[in-house]
């Protein structure tokens, strides 16, 4: 591949030392740079690094474990530091394939897009391997993950194998990306408030025999009040800070009809039901109707906030 862009290759490492030398053999030569960063490794995945004679191999040790995110961040930065035109996050456990790399940046070479990310769901046949709990999970998580980041089009937003112009990254404000697990939903919401332009990259899924440090249990207790806090603050910014529209008014009386409704009807119900009284017509249209105009104000909006998807204009 020819290109007069410079691109770098990060790839974080925590317990990776039985599939790193693999991964970074399989690095295409049109690649710049690759920066390891290892993430306080137990396994010492960076020493593995060491072994590969390879001149565009840089290794960045960190002293405490800082999170996948911390890890890929400060890879970033190193990135940003060596000039790189486009960074690309690969992973050092051998579930990503280096050869579609080329893929994955086509549409930042072109600026049709700020950001591309892998999609697994393109893969039938791949898919047919992938544990099931896990796919349903996949399916469910990326519904959530669409509503917070405002992304709507995407699929398998989790999906840690992407490409960014650096440019991009300059737009963002890396302090503030969260540097755990939650990282690649943080950088899709944080990318829809600097509107950047985000592209599905259809690649194939792969599963080895490597060992996952996400503990499931986590992210069932903290993903739901990040999402939240995720979606509020995109609102917040995108529709109150940044701009005023009609999603502003939508959400804005939408919202507390809603919750008029379902507080005016649970009292009445909770009234009933302990006095053994039927609830008069009435009653019941007063209780139903904040609910159905809240519900017709809040499609409305997510209707609008679809069509808003971040997009290159037509030249």
């Amino acid at each position: 591949m020819k290109s007069n862009k410079k691109i770098a290759v990060v790839i974080p490492c925590y317990k990776a030392s039985k599939h790193i030398t693999e991964v970074l053999v399989t690095v295409p030569q049109f690649i710049d740079h690759i920066i390891v960063v290892d993430d306080a490794c137990p396994e010492n995945s960076g020493g593995k690094v060491n072994e590969i004679a390879d001149t565009r191999t840089h290794i960045i040790f960190h002293e405490t474990n800082k999170g996948v995110g911390g890890a890929v961040i400060s890879g970033f930065r190193k990135a940003i530091e060596f000039r790189c035109d486009i960074v690309v996050k690969l992973d050092g456990d051998g579930q990503m394939n280096p050869n579609e790399i080329e893929k994955l940046i086509q549409p930042l070479l072109h600026d049709f897009a700020d950001y591309t990310k892998g999609n697994r769901f393109h893969d039938f046949k791949a898919l047919k391997c992938m544990p099931k709990i896990r796919l349903f999970g996949n399916s469910v998580l990326s519904f959530f993950i669409k509503a917070a980041s405002g992304y709507w089009s995407i699929m398998d937003p989790t999906n840690g194998f992407f490409a960014i112009s650096s440019k991009t990254l300059r737009d963002l404000n890396l302090d503030k990306i969260d540097k755990g697990y939650f990282f690649e939903t943080d950088m899709l919401i944080n990318l829809n408030l600097v509107d950047k332009v985000v592209q599905d990259i259809p690649i194939s899924a792969i599963y080895k025999d490597e060992i996952s440090s996400l503990s499931i249990r986590k992210v069932i207790l903290t993903f739901p009040f990040r999402m939240m806090k995720g979606l509020l603050k995109r609102l917040l910014f995108k529709y109150y800070i940044y701009n005023f529209n009609m999603v502003s008014i939508y959400l804005l009386v939408g919202l507390p009809l809603l919750l008029f409704g379902f507080v005016l009807g649970s009292y009445k119900w909770r009234i009933g039901a302990i006095e053994n009284v039927e609830n008069s017509a009435g009653t019941i249209m007063l209780t139903a109707l904040p609910i159905i105009l809240g519900m017709q104000f809040l499609l409305q909006a997510i209707s609008i906030d679809i069509a808003n998807v971040p997009k290159r204009s037509a030249s």
